[in-house]
């Protein structure tokens, strides 16, 4: 089996992170977005995985050749001159895509969900359609494109419906489908929408339906959402693979802690927090509902909330950072800053407060 997943650009609405780190390797849980996603893939038999970007970062290409070894599947890259919107890369990746019969699954680089693949593949074979998508209940569908069924035939889409005003369902496009290889001939070379231009062809074919996802979904491709899915995910790991957490008597609730990081046994942490490799962690620092990357370093009684800290950065004693901040790559907070809500650009020193949203150039 085959699978493209939809990475495009460069990350712009997961700055600073991905100033530094394409997005695909930003780590999620401590491990690469990709990762989760590729492991899914191959577990569920695919043999041939192809990435659609605007642009080959040289650091992606080394790292998923590791992946290719360690999952035993082939990572092409599909590069755009040009961006092709979502329908158009599977008509750039054509060659890998209708290289058999098989049918192949697309996936949006952003979302984590307990990827049901190998479901969706037997359910998809069932019911005999062209394509099948995933489909995840919100509970305010007025702000998406929400899907309405065939009142005659169970799971076959009818129609969408973009932000309805008055309720038609409450169930949404959750950004992964599996379609057969003759859908690709729907697809014109040129910047294409699927959920525009290709579904309802499609759904005038009666030949689209939808899967429910069970479980957890999240967009995580903006810092909010990031820590949102970081909750759920945590969350689903407890339910499914509680060893994987992390237990101690100064951890509250769900924490993911790599092995190498120092914790001072008066630090409490959690819940909702995942600490990464090598990171210090001082006495009497509190933490939840955070993400702290590698190798950074978090002086003793400051408070971190709803933030992202970045690789190799430094927190001074008695800060508090709260309000969605994120620290890029190597940045360094002094001694008893406040910060709500600020965006940190890489390499740079904070001693004055940040009270409100900011960006920090």
């Amino acid at each position: 089996m085959k699978g493209l997943i939809l990475v495009g650009g460069y990350g712009t609405r997961l700055r600073p992170l991905t100033l530094t780190v394409p997005k695909p390797l930003v780590e999620f849980a401590n491990r690469p977005m990709i990762l989760h996603q590729i492991e899914a893939l191959a577990n569920a038999g695919v043999t041939d995985i192809v990435l659609a970007v605007n642009y080959r970062p040289e650091v992606m290409v080394e790292t998923l050749q590791k992946y290719e070894a360690e999952y035993g599947v082939s990572i092409t890259f599909s590069v755009e001159t040009e961006p092709l919107g979502t329908a158009g890369p599977l008509k750039l990746a054509e060659d890998v895509l209708k290289k058999d019969n098989s049918p192949f699954f697309v996936l949006n680089s952003d979302v984590i969900c307990d990827y049901p693949f190998k479901e969706l593949a037997d359910f998809h074979k069932a019911h005999g359609g062209k394509g099948t998508i995933v489909a995840t209940k919100v509970d305010e569908p007025s702000k998406y494109g929400v899907i309405v069924h065939d009142i005659a035939k169970p799971n076959l889409i009818d129609r969408f419906v973009e932000k309805p005003v008055e309720f038609v369902g409450n169930r949404i496009n959750a950004g992964l489908y599996i379609l057969n290889p003759e859908v690709i001939d729907l697809i014109e070379m040129k910047p294409t929408s699927i959920e525009k231009e290709t579904f309802p062809l499609l759904v005038e074919q009666k030949s689209l339906y939808s899967f429910d996802l069970e479980g957890f979904w999240m967009d995580v491709g903006q810092p909010k959402d990031f820590l949102s899915g970081t909750v759920l995910y945590l969350n689903s790991v407890a339910k499914k693979h509680p060893e994987k957490l992390t237990k101690g008597d100064n951890i509250v609730g769900n924490a993911m802690i790599d092995p190498t990081a120092t914790i001072s046994p008066s630090a409490k942490i959690g819940p909702d927090v995942t600490i990464g490799p090598n990171v210090t962690i001082g006495d009497g620092v509190r933490i939840e509902r955070s993400v702290v990357l590698a190798n950074s370093t978090i002086l003793d009684h400051s408070l971190i909330k709803s933030t992202i800290v970045g690789w190799h950065s430094k927190v001074g004693r008695w800060c508090r950072l709260e309000g969605v901040t994120v620290l890029g790559d190597d940045v360094e907070v002094k001694d008893e800053i406040y910060i709500n809500g600020g965006k940190v650009l890489p390499h740079k020193s904070i001693s004055t407060n940040v009270p409100q949203e900011a960006i920090i150039m």
